[in-house]
């Protein structure tokens, strides 16, 4: 089958012929409509998650797929073949990524049914960036009538994010890459904030609105300490700062403001659940563009620039 790998950490990844997965004992072979592009992608590529020593070449990218049920391993199963499905594979860091035709997966791993108005399209889109955006939310712990500043607001996550902030009467102060506030604001952000705007845009736009600082931070785009640390100096006494990117750290903290470095919790629950607030047209999930497999590797690229809106999908 096609699939888009890469043959050791860091190597540019390309298309690759590699065999059909057979579903084992308890799993379910899922042939993939469409595979979500997110920045833990190209990440994994280079290394950065699981154990080196237990890596398998060549790893095939990416964790968000949808498609339906194709084949059923042996014992009991819940699921049927021609089901529908979405979800999220484990064990990317071990080669199975979802940048391919088929994927075998446990039936008790992060798989769910997708319901009967969601489109295989949106449900693709929806795993990683709903769960971290939903697990995000509940780490910031804003209370109604709080603000929360978002860095990197116009991808997935923050998209989500903004969302299931606003839904709690959480004012959301978006931080983007350039004008971004017709759809921000329609996304629910009380305020828009292009960083791009020059040195201090960011800090007066904040302070403007916020003369003590917000209650929370979610910055899902600095890599850096350094800019985190300034990011969360605009976070009031007793606040929150939370990192995606592992850029925070004991010296990033300022004072009387607890950071700390968010690690995604999938579950199928809380998958199901955002699957079914989104067929119900309670939570959206906006989706940039639609690629063709073989444009992965372009499509990766750009994300690793940074910038990204909404979210990219990658067609099989």
């Amino acid at each position: 089958m096609r699939a888009i790998a890469v043959s050791a950490f860091r190597a540019e990844p390309g298309l690759v012929e590699v065999p059909k997965p057979e579903p084992a004992a308890g799993e379910v072979r899922v042939k993939i409509e469409y595979a979500a592009l997110n920045p833990y992608d190209w990440q994994t590529a280079d290394g950065a998650w699981g154990d080196p020593e237990r890596q398998v070449f060549p790893l095939v990218i990416g964790v968000d797929f949808a498609g339906r049920v194709d084949k059923i391993g042996s014992g009991d199963n819940p699921f049927r073949v021609g089901d529908p499905v979405l979800g999220r594979v484990a064990t990317a860091a071990l080669g199975t990524g979802t940048y391919c035709e088929y994927v075998s997966v446990p039936q008790d791993s992060v798989i769910v049914l997708a319901p009967n108005d969601l489109p295989s399209r949106i449900a693709a889109a929806l795993p990683s960036a709903g769960m971290a955006a939903a697990q995000l939310l509940e780490a910031a712990a804003v209370r109604p009538g709080g603000r929360l500043l978002l860095i990197g607001a116009a991808g997935g996550v923050g998209s989500c994010l903004t969302q299931l902030a606003t839904a709690r009467d959480v004012r959301v102060l978006a931080a983007v890459r350039g004008d971004e506030r017709t759809r921000m604001g329609a996304l629910g952000a009380a305020a828009t904030i292009d960083t791009t705007a020059g040195a201090g845009a960011l800090e007066a736009a904040v302070r403007e609105v916020c003369p003590d600082g917000v209650d929370a931070l979610v910055d899902l785009a600095s890599a850096d300490p350094a800019a985190f640390a300034a990011h969360a100096a605009l976070v009031r006494r007793g606040g929150v700062a939370l990192s995606s990117r592992g850029a925070a750290g004991p010296a990033t903290a300022p004072a009387g403001t607890r950071c700390a470095d968010f690690r995604l919790a999938p579950t199928a629950v809380l998958l199901a659940t955002l699957a079914k607030a989104t067929a119900n047209g309670a939570l959206s999930v906006p989706v940039e563009v639609e690629l063709p497999l073989e444009k992965a590797p372009h499509a990766l690229a750009e994300n690793r620039a940074g910038g990204a809106r909404g979210k990219t999908l990658f067609v099989l």
